[in-house]
């Protein structure tokens, strides 16, 4: 491996720190998550900048998108936290699985940004891959959750197609499905672009790589199918009488919308990002 330039190094630990310092006081992120934050960026700057740009246009979108229209979904969300805080596990399960795949790449790769090309290195290809789809998932998820929970049309089951309250685990919406498939074209579009000023390739290598586009759009859609289908199936879903909202707990006053008490938020979404993550990954391999 050689020597990782000082400026990465220093670049890496600026960009990293301001992001989590900034995150914490607009809370967007709670101490916990701002501290382990600050180390996920540190590992994707460090291992390549378009890993941490990814990475960065994830965070930025879905916070901005988690903060709007916060009085209405005070309404309907019984977990509603001002400035849609999150914490450490909330970050772990959104950036655990890339930044362990990150340490990989970057050990095999010597830190050095490549090109997919599974003629040059299938193992690489599949990482970087399986990185994309994480976020392509990650944002569908977040973008559709946002988007769809103010949609003015009334959502339904992804199971049995029948209307719900808005909030109910497994609800989609036609705003929730086009949000998804434009956060997975943005994650696609932000690591395409940055590819072309860290990466060196061939001129129809590098033209090839415009296809991460569609297949992150599709690996933004997918993901965020999946995390409702399983919210659907594997996540308590119920309306208290009382308090007259969609709760994750069953109860006395609760009555069942759907689902079983399986899995809570942070599992559905770990499940349906290692689910598209391999996808991506393997679709990755036989694209490029």
């Amino acid at each position: 491996m050689e020597e990782i330039p000082i400026l990465r190094l220093a670049s890496s630990l600026l960009i990293s720190s301001s992001i989590a310092i900034g995150g914490f006081y607009k809370k967007s992120l709670n101490l916990s998550g701002a501290c382990l934050g600050f180390l996920v960026m540190f590992v994707h700057f460090f291992v390549g900048y378009r890993f941490g740009a990814v990475l960065v246009v994830f965070f930025v979108t879905s916070s901005a998108l988690t903060k709007y229209g916060e009085e209405k979904k005070r309404s309907i969300d019984e977990e509603f936290k001002e400035g849609g805080q999150r914490n450490w596990i909330q970050v772990l399960a959104n950036s655990g699985i890339a930044t362990m795949l990150l340490v990989i790449l970057g050990v095999l790769t010597g830190m050095k940004d490549q090109c997919l090309d599974s003629k040059q290195s299938s193992y690489i290809t599949c990482l970087v891959g399986g990185i994309v789809g994480h976020y392509a998932c990650c944002a569908g998820d977040t973008w559709s959750s946002e988007i769809g929970m103010l949609s003015k049309s009334q959502p339904w089951l992804i199971t049995t197609f029948k209307r719900v309250r808005r909030g109910t685990n497994g609800a989609v919406t036609t705003n929730g499905i086009l949000a998804a498939a434009a956060a997975g074209c943005t994650i696609g579009l932000t690591f395409v672009l940055f590819g072309l000023i860290s990466t060196s390739c061939s001129f129809d290598i590098t033209l090839k790589q415009l296809l991460v586009v569609p297949l992150a759009t599709t690996a933004g859609v997918t993901g965020s199918l999946i995390d409702s289908l399983l919210g659907a199936t594997l996540q308590f879903s119920g309306i208290c009488a009382i308090r007259n909202k969609v709760v994750g707990k069953p109860g006395p006053s609760v009555k069942k919308i759907s689902g079983l008490k399986v899995l809570d938020n942070n599992a559905v979404n770990l499940v349906s990002i290692c689910l598209t993550t391999v996808l991506t990954s393997a679709a990755c391999y036989y694209i490029f």
